[in-house]
């Protein structure tokens, strides 16, 4: 078995399942989590507890993939790509005491591009094209390319 490759600097906590083949790089934190066989974590990346990662997903740097997301196999995530599980984190300037978990699904084979913005409760497709910098609001189709804020669809495989 090829053993997980985990750099001195990264934090792995209590419940986090390595798949064989992983590779975590430095200043990485990882929490509850389940990665699978053959995916890359590049630095400065968080991924917090009840997240799922398909085998061969490749996150890149500075990204943030927040409780809820679940991404399936061979998804790519560019640079400093962010995840968001709260539709609704504020209530009139006040912070919600009880808000409900709003999950992500990124289907097999998606890429998303740098800078990305994945609101709660969407669901990416398979082999879906999201644009770098793009903020995604609403459900992506298989195969679908889109961009900008918010984003919209440009074409579809």
């Amino acid at each position: 078995m090829n053993q997980p490759q985990v750099h001195a600097t990264a934090l792995i906590g209590n419940g986090v399942t390595l798949g064989t083949g992983v590779r975590v790089n430095a200043f990485v934190n990882l929490y509850g989590c389940q990665v699978g066989d053959d995916c890359m974590i590049g630095t400065f990346v968080e991924i917090q507890s009840d997240v799922k990662l398909g085998a061969r997903c490749r996150i890149q740097s500075h990204s943030f993939i927040c409780s809820g997301v679940t991404l399936e196999e061979e998804v790519f995530v560019g640079h400093g790509v962010m995840f968001i599980n709260d539709r609704h984190p504020s209530v009139q300037g006040a912070l919600r005491r009880n808000w409900t978990l709003s999950p992500v699904l990124v289907g097999a084979g998606a890429s998303i591009g740098s800078g990305a913005v994945i609101m709660g409760g969407v669901t990416i497709g398979k082999g879906a094209v999201i644009g770098a910098g793009a903020v995604v609001c609403k459900d992506v189709p298989d195969g679908a390319t889109v961009a900008g804020v918010p984003a919209r669809t440009l074409a579809r495989s």
